[in-house]
């Protein structure tokens, strides 16, 4: 069953942040993930606060998302996203349509 990473990312260090999406990039598509939203407009419809930059990525199951999450590759890119960005992490698990 599929799995889902949605981020909402708040830029701190633009030059810091494209280095971490280059790096991030790889390490996603290198355990099988892949990209459904990456930063498009997002417009607040109900609730509070708004939206900063969603990002929202499927991986084919939720342990390999964890492997993504745990990995080598992505250690480099975690380091950079400290100082480059801000951001609020969601581990979603797919389910499938009734």
């Amino acid at each position: 069953m599929s799995a889902y990473v949605i981020s909402e990312v708040e830029m701190r260090d633009p030059a810091g942040f494209e280095v971490y999406r280059t790096i991030a990039a790889k390490a996603i598509a290198h355990y099988g993930g892949r990209y459904l939203i990456r930063g498009g407009a997002a417009n607040l419809i109900e609730g509070e606060p708004p939206p900063k930059t969603i990002i929202v990525v499927e991986f084919p199951t939720m342990a390999r998302l964890r492997e993504w999450y745990a990995s080598p590759e992505y250690a480099e890119a975690f380091r950079v996203r400290q100082t480059a960005l801000g951001r609020r992490l969601i581990f979603v698990e797919g389910v499938a349509p009734v």
